[in-house]
């Protein structure tokens, strides 16, 4: 649909999504897959938030954050998929112009939050494994807070610098979207102008966002790989390796499809390459993170079988 916009041409009103089949059996296979994605999201993300409130023994700065992570990738997951599920079996597959810059600015704030937490959480490891004495001291509260608190203000901040150069474009048709939400790069293709301007936009935000936050994580587990190599113990090593091997595969399955998505020039950018890579890092990411942690963290194991009552044997 379209309608006279405040410029001289015609302005979109709302958007259609081309998602990724238009076979009805192939939908109907994704939409289940999906569901499961979902739902297995949802409550794993969801555990693992619980056990860290009701467990007191979880109740230090690395869990504050991974709780943390977990209600982001909760929250990342449910911007996107429940449309996706709802567009799967429905032959109307669009959202409003309103609806989908709403979309855009929560998912890019949820995402560029994520980030920094990421990088919080390796400096949290820095600290815990190259100054053990100090930890308490230097990993407070108040700093944890304002880790908190200033990672998600960045995430504000940035997605609106984003989704405002993005609303700035005229955007007159056509307007189908060959994605299954409403993603900047995707959305930009539409622009009835020249988009050069985002681009070095996005390049420089995704500098900052991206580049900036994965050297300070570089950094930190360079500085704790030192450390560990310093311990003579084989086991000491392994202890303290396993602590941040969850937080390392995390990141990597996040950032990296991340950093080829936003830091590429549009031109040479694939819509069915996009669409596997926005799959990675919105919905395999949270979908897996919770597996991750579980698996390699002895805590979350043990809390785990605490709250269901089961010795760790399994008896």
């Amino acid at each position: 649909m379209r309608s006279r916009g405040w410029r001289n041409d015609t302005s979109v009103t709302e958007f259609i999504f081309l998602g990724f089949s238009r076979n009805p059996r192939t939908n109907w296979i994704l939409f289940f897959l999906f569901l499961f994605l979902y739902l297995f999201t949802v409550l794993g993300n969801g555990l693992i938030v619980t056990l860290i409130r009701v467990d007191a023994r979880l109740h230090t700065p690395m869990y504050f954050f991974l709780s943390i992570l977990s209600v982001l990738d909760l929250s990342y997951a449910t911007t996107t998929v429940p449309q996706i599920l709802v567009h799967l079996i429905s032959k109307r597959k669009t959202i409003s112009y309103i609806g989908c810059v709403v979309q855009m600015y929560i998912f890019l704030t949820l995402g560029i939050t994520e980030t920094w937490i990421f990088a919080a959480m390796a400096y949290d490891r820095y600290v815990a494994i190259c100054y053990p004495l100090h930890y308490g001291v230097k990993m407070g509260q108040t700093l944890c807070v304002v880790l908190a608190v200033s990672s998600a203000l960045c995430g504000l901040t940035c997605a609106l610098v984003y989704t405002v150069f993005a609303l700035n474009l005229p955007y007159c048709g056509p307007n189908e979207i060959n994605h299954f939400f409403c993603e900047i790069p995707a959305v930009l293709k539409l622009a009835c102008a020249y988009t050069s301007l985002n681009d070095q936009v996005d390049f420089i935000l995704g500098f900052i966002l991206l580049l900036i936050p994965l050297s300070l994580i570089l950094t930190s587990y360079v500085c704790i790989f030192m450390a560990i190599l310093k311990i003579r113990s084989t086991q000491g090593r392994i202890k303290a390796f396993s602590t941040c091997a969850s937080h390392i595969t995390v990141v990597t399955m996040f950032c990296i499809p991340c950093m080829v998505m936003y830091m590429r020039p549009g031109s040479e950018a694939s819509p069915e390459d996009d669409k596997k890579l926005a799959l990675f890092y919105n919905v395999i990411s949270a979908f897996l993170n919770p597996i991750i942690y579980s698996l390699w963290n002895k805590d979350v194991k043990r809390a785990s079988f605490k709250l269901t009552g089961m010795s760790e044997d399994g008896q």
